[in-house]
């Protein structure tokens, strides 16, 4: 069921990014073509899925233009992941298996393409086909999730700072809450503002969102250490070649002897493994039982999302969405 709902929530959203971009031949060209570049490289749809299903579970049926809605988190999302890409920041060359934005137009054009996703998103979400009560606070809980303040820039800036400080578990959930819980929360919350919902169900949606947002970026530094490079489409253990710990490292770090701490802050000093090996490191940690720490933090978070879906009255799309925790902890890319 899960997959099936994905598939289609997938496909909508795709149809809702082609009607709302300007075509490649659509001047200037240049940014046209940088902006589906990245939208267009692939990936989950989660939060396109994830607004426009709480706002199904809401109203009973799917309301008609939330796929706009979606389309316009998907966009945030993208310009997001095309700033994080750049040299000043993760300075990712792969994204997805492909080249990433500026890798392929250039430093300039992509940062210009992150910012004309974020105007065309606002753009779209001013227009959505709703009362003009609940657009006015979608645009506002949207512009939160993404803001300064226990938002997606916030969790960003922090997690550029933590690179220039000791690490720890408190600074490192407070990057994972606001960096990706944030924007993922608000996909939910505002599909649920979308279809009529009441502050309790809102409630509801916005804590199963930011749980799921934990847990899924969690995975995602556990990927990070253990997946193939061909599953994750960029280099393995890219966080430690960016000097960023995560929480198996962090678990790790206050476990190890002095020895095994100096060949950990050795990778993320050097930022590239250089006399010790990835297989080391990944060995320190299934050892001192971080991964499997890590994957049980995860899985405590998805429960907390469960219990959040559970309040809602029974339904299809309800017992699809009880299964996306376990589908967030379980994945293997």
């Amino acid at each position: 069921m899960l997959s099936e709902t994905l598939e289609q929530g997938r496909a909508a959203a795709d149809a809702a990014l082609d009607r709302l971009l300007p075509l490649e031949t659509q001047d200037p060209v240049s940014i046209h073509k940088a902006m589906r570049h990245s939208v267009f490289a692939g990936g989950k749809r989660l939060r396109p899925v994830l607004c426009m299903e709480a706002g199904r579970m809401v109203a009973g049926s799917l309301p008609a233009g939330i796929d706009e809605l979606g389309a316009a988190v998907e966009l945030l999302h993208t310009y997001s992941l095309i700033h994080d890409d750049l040299p000043a920041l993760d300075n990712d060359d792969l994204r997805r298996g492909r080249p990433t934005c500026h890798k392929v137009f250039g430093e300039a054009l992509a940062i210009l393409a992150g910012d004309a996703l974020q105007t065309r998103a606002y753009e779209v979400l001013a227009k959505l086909k709703c009362p003009a009560e609940a657009r006015v606070r979608i645009v506002a809980e949207i512009a939160r999730g993404t803001g300064t303040v226990d938002g997606m820039i916030g969790g960003q800036v922090v997690d550029l700072e933590a690179e220039r400080t000791a690490p720890n578990a408190v600074m490192l959930e407070y990057i994972h809450r606001s960096k990706t819980g944030a924007l993922i929360a608000a996909s939910l919350l505002s599909g649920g503002l979308y279809a009529g919902g009441k502050d309790d169900a809102v409630v509801h949606l916005e804590t199963f969102g930011r749980s799921i947002g934990l847990a899924f970026q969690i995975v995602d530094d556990v990927l990070d250490l253990t997946a193939s490079e061909e599953v994750l489409g960029k280099p393995v253990a890219s966080d430690l070649r960016e000097g960023k710990v995560t929480m198996a490292v962090i678990h790790t770090l206050e476990r190890c002897t002095p020895a095994e701490r100096k060949l950990v802050e050795k990778v993320l000093e050097e930022r590239a493994f250089i006399g010790v090996q990835h297989e080391q490191i990944l060995e320190l940690l299934t050892r001192y039982g971080s991964i499997q720490y890590a994957h049980d933090a995860a899985a405590q978070h998805a429960e907390i999302a469960r219990r959040a879906i559970c309040t809602f009255p029974d339904s299809e799309i309800k017992s699809a969405l009880l299964f996306v925790p376990e589908f967030v902890v379980e994945r293997n890319s």
